[in-house]
């Protein structure tokens, strides 16, 4: 599929997937509420799970957000395009199918190629991660397909850089939180904006961020962290590590620390080993020390897709 013919079913009010840098979108169009009832129902997703805008350049913010303060304005200069989701008061004729009724919306700006032809053709998209809801996210074409079959429109991009998706500020009001993380930490973030910024992701309440409530990211396989208690698992788990190296298992991915590979990796691992019938995904507690912002993130994808 073409750019141009993503953006005519698009147009058309039909969704389309899409790939941005951090996972696969379901894109359709930001003001058509029919399209966007579309993408809750293919999707399964709950109706009080808001959705993402997706724009093009900086100026379409303004479409959206009530007030574009000074920290936004510098914000978006520096992460704009890039996995940096912003929480801003929303205008009144933004539609409650986007928001789910709150009184704010998510912006962002993609860093890919492809995502970037294709709003320009369209104008700014809704979309969340192209996989059947609580399935982990697709970070390549051929995950979309396995959710939504080979008939469906995918704008294949090619496996995608990040492999997470966008961290999530709010800044709609003060103290700025971040409700989930990415690739983009609280550090970097304060330094462009000389403000103190903290994590907020609890689940309670009605979620102002995708990612937040609900159950996520779960491969059919049950996910399991693992200390010294290996021996009570089959040897047909997928296991991945980061520091130790570990015998005794046949499918054993050692990344050596390499956290970004690890990320862009993860849901990929997690849909193989349904696709090889593996009953278990064990992997190895990350570090206390968060010396990469991608750290956090990965910890909080792997303990939504934990089985407790």
């Amino acid at each position: 599929m073409t750019v141009d013919q993503a953006a005519k079913l698009i147009i058309q009010g039909e969704v389309v997937a899409f790939p941005t840098e951090t996972v696969y979108g379901l894109g359709a169009d930001a003001k058509n509420p029919e399209a966007i009832s579309k993408i809750y129902s293919l999707k399964g997703r709950p109706s009080d799970n808001p959705l993402i805008v997706h724009l093009s350049d900086t100026a379409q913010a303004e479409d959206f957000a009530e007030l574009i303060s000074a920290d936004a304005k510098k914000l978006m200069a520096e992460f704009w395009p890039g996995p940096l989701t912003l929480i801003l008061k929303k205008k009144p004729e933004v539609l409650d199918a986007v928001t789910s009724g709150l009184s704010t919306v998510a912006l962002r700006i993609p860093d890919h190629p492809v995502a970037l032809q294709l709003i320009r053709k369209t104008g700014p998209l809704v979309a969340p991660s192209a996989n059947k809801s609580g399935r982990p996210s697709p970070t390549n074409a051929d995950h979309v397909r396995q959710d939504f079959g080979n008939k469906f429109p995918v704008l294949d991009g090619g496996q995608t850089r990040v492999g997470l998706e966008s961290t999530v500020l709010d800044i709609s009001s003060r103290p700025y939180t971040i409700l989930r993380p990415g690739k983009c930490s609280d550090k970097e973030l304060s330094q462009v904006i000389d403000a103190d910024i903290r994590y907020d992701l609890k689940k309670s309440g009605k979620p102002k961020s995708p990612g937040i409530k609900y159950s996520h990211y779960k491969p059919m396989a049950e996910v399991k962290w693992f200390h010294d208690d290996l021996k009570k698992y089959p040897q047909s788990s997928l296991l991945l590590s980061h520091d130790q190296k570990i015998s005794g298992f046949d499918h054993h991915i050692h990344y050596d620390h390499d956290y970004n590979r690890m990320a862009r990796e993860l849901y990929d691992q997690f849909r193989n080993a349904d696709l090889q019938k593996r009953t278990h995904v064990l992997i190895e507690p990350l570090p206390e020390q968060e010396t990469d912002p991608i750290i956090r993130a990965l910890k909080n994808r792997i303990e939504k897709a934990v089985s407790h």
